[in-house]
């Protein structure tokens, strides 16, 4: 096998595969490996988040309202609702003079399977505080604020605060606006479609710069993998056992990292989708790079077991199978 595939084994035999296409680049957009189609044209997005939330600390929003580390890290999070994620919600949304209300996006089940259960047993419903993006609209709802726009409207399309991050995902991404997709992501704001390799491009980018706001946003991230996600989630758990990784999930099979020692970004999508495969595929792709790149961390097994190969179990709670990342990156460059 010699692209990346992640393989479902029920009972010795295969039952499916998922085909991964992945760009690994560095920062002047050189593909150091690919997987399948690294010019794949893909929605990036959550991935985005960390471009998105730019220009509220370039425009000096942090301090303006006194937000710290841990709302920036918020602002660039897929969350997975639980109480920490709530409460900090709330206080950025305070400082901002905002509230709920003011939120775009509409509430869902917590990504976190712990809150999710928890949420049904004590028979409540989520509102919009809830929602993973909670933390990003509130950024946009700064930005807003900050600049004296109209908070009506500011997840859609043509409001100043989607002009302004639209102009920031082009530069980062080296992708222009005529050739930059939009459409309406699941929290009810614009999201943006590229090729795999320019959304490395954007992480190496990420990874390497000293501009002061690139530079916070790494900070918040690192520091806080636990708000960018949530426990028992793949980007914490990256983002805690692997040193100088970012690592920033997607809807629909995608996922973006950024190694700061190699100074190389990450960039994947599983073609089906399948939520299950793309941390594996993640994980395995980091695991290579670690083997044949040049400054990459290694990838310890301790902490990320269940990101290596995951079990099935059936509903009685017997393992029935496991789902393993399977076949390699080619390798280009310095790497090859």
């Amino acid at each position: 096998m010699t692209e990346l595939q992640v393989r479902v084994v029920r009972g010795g035999h295969l039952e499916s595969a998922h085909e991964v296409s992945a760009a690994v680049t560095d920062a002047a957009g050189t593909l150091l490996a690919v997987s399948g189609d690294p010019e794949m044209v893909t929605f990036w997005r959550s991935c985005a988040k960390p471009f998105q939330v730019l220009p509220l600390v370039e425009d000096g929003g942090l301090e303006r309202f006194g937000l710290g580390d841990s709302e920036l890290a918020l602002a660039c999070a897929s969350h997975s609702s639980e109480a920490r994620h709530l409460e900090l919600t709330d206080r950025f949304l305070d400082r901002i003079g905002c509230g709920e209300a003011d939120l775009a996006c509409g509430p869902h089940p917590p990504l976190g399977p712990a809150v999710a259960q928890a949420l049904v047993a004590a028979r409540e419903s989520p509102t919009p505080r809830w929602s993973n993006c909670s933390g990003n609209h509130a950024a946009m709802l700064a930005l807003s604020r900050l600049h004296g726009w109209s908070t009506e409207g500011y997840e859609r399309a043509g409001h100043p605060v989607q002009t302004r991050i639209a102009r920031t995902i082009g530069e980062w991404t080296a992708v222009d606006g005529k050739r930059l997709l939009t459409a309406v992501d699941g929290c009810t704001t614009v999201c943006f479609g590229l090729p795999l390799r320019n959304m490395a491009l954007a992480y190496a980018r990420l990874a390497t710069s000293d501009a002061p706001a690139p530079t916070r946003v790494r900070q918040a991230m690192l520091r806080h993998p636990e708000l960018v996600a949530g426990e028992g989630r793949c980007c914490t758990d990256c983002m805690r056992t692997i040193p100088g990784v970012i690592v920033k999930v997607g809807a629909e099979g995608v996922y973006c990292a950024a190694l700061l020692a190699a100074g190389v970004g990450v960039a994947l999508k599983v073609h089906d989708g399948d939520a299950r495969a793309a941390p594996l595929a993640l994980v395995a792709i980091l695991r290579r790079l670690a083997e044949q790149l040049p400054g990459a961390p290694g990838v310890p097994a301790a902490g990320l077991e269940a990101w290596h190969q995951a079990t099935i179990f059936n509903t009685r709670g017997t393992a029935t199978g496991v789902i393993r990342a399977e076949g390699r990156l080619r390798f280009s460059g310095p790497a090859g």
